[in-house]
């Protein structure tokens, strides 16, 4: 990097640094700290929630998912979409209602007793330590890769410092004024900072893919050149092709039927996001009311899936014309960066990476310390905690999580594999996160019971050699399967929640369904919409979402049968859709 791409670098991370001293001063208290004194549009709660999923790791596990198995790989993090379609239009205003500070905390307005406490103390433990370490933990896997690739540092010793290694000389830096803002500043600090990190990133974005289509000679050239590769898997949306003999299934995209089965029919609904995920959940909580918890949900889907998929799946392209030889896919994006963009370009995109990076790792430390502090500290330890004390202790166990994750940074190599990881030990416990909302038999022993059976079966099935089941998809029909089964057994061989619980519950948040229509009798509540509507609402924003998607990109593709299928079916839901909207005004 040029000297001018290093002040830009260092003068953002300054301005940073500064931003969140400076909003420190609105945290009075632990609501403020956690969710942001409920105050956020859903502009900013969305753009938020859209920033910490655009980690600086991300462009990079694209890269490698195009570069090893072609483009249906996506479908890995596409699958996704159809949770995050139902956190927008179902769930998002039963959690604003539930007004809870977690989705820890929320298991004990669901259930009573003793178990419910169990609960919420082992889902407090788990999300904010195993699975959010290693969240943050693939952050920093990123970041250094992506240093180590730009030639910042060579993974050399300092001698001055012992013979620490430049790199992890370099992320403690990093982690230091991450740690900084975030814990002066709470989720304001880090919802303002990634407002802007966000437009940063994007910036990068769209200079990267530029950047990158240009020197492989335009669109047209690009695509040529890709055909004459002879990897057949590159351009296709799916992973099969008919062909004169017939159905074929493209076997170098590496996708087995069962895995491609297990992303669009078992993934989204199973793992422990189906209703929402910890950090949008955070944000939906932190909104004004309802109606801007559900914006937060569209702005997300919106910046997530429509604005910035292609713009790192074309860059994934460009990479393997412009780097034929490449031995790390995932390493493509910051070498095309470094390779084709000019100073002070270079600088923007080092800079737009880094803020994705500091998005990502901020909102997991802050989201991580609300469950030590809220759902743990307070909760078990010290009930009459004061503010203040709480104050300090959010902001204590922030440092833990961000050295914990540096740790676990540094025992992994590989992007993608941790994701996988991160999945396997999430699945099982997603359709008793769903069903919870809509049936009142759901019980807190099924739900303990599901996550610590899918956690363990998860990770045994994925690291332990005899247990270990290779082909992903079939890990996790495997996995939901075996948690299915103890869930069950264990809800029909223990009580239901007490009338007192279960009616505060739907006098609270007015779960729509017929599975609990007997209590919303009892208590005289109507339900806030009917199960019909929501299911509609659903499959019909689904369409949107996934015609908006494979549309747009079959026309950058130039596969214009497949554009034009998306675009007609994203006009027919939208407008299905808008009917909808102004039928239930009129009633």
């Amino acid at each position: 990097m040029a000297p001018i791409d290093w002040f830009l670098l260092v003068f953002y991370l300054i301005g940073t640094l500064f931003l969140g001293l400076w909003l420190a001063r609105r945290n009075q208290g632990e609501e403020d700290y956690f969710v942001a004194g409920r105050s956020l549009s859903g502009w900013l709660a969305g753009a938020s929630m859209a920033a910490t999923t655009f980690s600086i790791d991300t462009p990079l596990y694209v890269a490698g998912l195009v570069g090893t198995r072609g483009l249906a790989a996506n479908w890995e993090w596409w699958g996704f979409g159809l949770a995050h379609v139902a956190m927008a239009v179902v769930f998002a205003p039963l959690w604003r209602r539930s007004g809870v500070m977690t989705d820890a905390a929320f298991t004990e307005l669901r259930y009573g007793g003793a178990t419910a406490a169990w609960l919420r103390g082992t889902k407090a433990f788990l999300l904010a330590l195993p699975i959010n370490c290693i969240g943050i933990g693939y952050a920093f896997l990123a970041m250094r890769k992506v240093v180590q690739a730009l030639g910042i540092v060579s993974d050399q010793p300092v001698p001055a410092l012992g013979g620490l290694p430049d790199t992890v000389l370099l992320l403690m830096i990093v982690a230091v004024l991450v740690l900084v803002y975030t814990v002066a500043g709470g989720l304001w600090a880090v919802v303002i900072t990634d407002f802007v990190q966000l437009i940063l990133a994007m910036l990068g974005a769209f200079a990267v893919a530029w950047a990158a289509i240009h020197a492989a000679g335009g669109m047209d050239a690009l695509l040529t050149s890709l055909n004459d590769l002879g990897r057949p898997e590159v351009l296709s949306l799916v992973p099969w092709r008919w062909t004169d003999a017939g159905f074929d299934w493209i076997g170098g995209a590496g996708i087995s039927a069962s895995t491609f089965l297990a992303y669009l029919t078992v993934q989204w609904w199973s793992f422990r996001r189906s209703d929402g995920g910890g950090e949008f959940i955070q944000r939906m909580l932190a909104t004004r009311d309802e109606r801007q918890a559900r914006l937060a949900g569209w702005v997300f889907l919106v910046v997530n899936y429509l604005l910035r998929s292609w713009l790192w799946v074309l860059v994934a392209l460009a990479a393997l014309v412009l780097l034929p030889d490449q031995a790390d896919w995932e390493l493509s994006y910051p070498a095309l960066a470094l390779a084709y963009l000019p100073p002070v370009v270079l600088g923007l995109v080092v800079v737009s990476l880094v803020a994705a990076f500091m998005s990502t790792v901020s909102t997991s430390v802050n989201w991580g310390a609300s469950y030590l502090t809220h759902d743990l500290y307070q909760r078990f330890v010290r009930p009459d905690a004061s503010q203040k004390e709480l104050l300090l202790v959010g902001q204590a166990t922030s440092v833990l999580l961000l050295v914990l994750g540096v740790l676990t940074a540094l025992i992994s190599d590989s992007i993608g594999t941790v994701f996988r990881l991160v999945i396997a030990i999430g699945t099982g416990p997603g359709v008793v996160l769903v069903l919870r909302w809509f049936w009142w038999r759901i019980n807190a022993a099924a739900e303990l019971s599901s996550m610590v059976c899918g956690f363990f079966v998860g990770l045994a099935t994925s690291v332990i050699p005899v247990l270990q089941i290779s082909d992903y998809g079939l890990r996790l029909m495997v996995t939901t399967a075996i948690t299915a089964v103890v869930w069950v057994v264990v809800m029909l061989i223990t009580p239901p929640e007490s009338a007192e619980v279960l009616e505060r519950f739907v006098q609270r948040v007015q779960p729509p369904g017929p599975g609990w229509s007997r209590w919303r009798r009892r208590c005289e509540v109507e339900a806030s919409e009917s199960l019909q509507d929501l299911l509609t609402r659903f499959l019909l924003s689904s369409c949107v979402l996934f015609g908006a998607l494979l549309g747009s990109g079959a026309f950058l593709l130039h596969q214009q049968v497949a554009g034009w299928s998306g675009l007609i079916l994203t006009v027919v839901s939208l407008s299905l859709l808008w009917r909808g909207r102004h039928s239930r005004l009129a009633v």
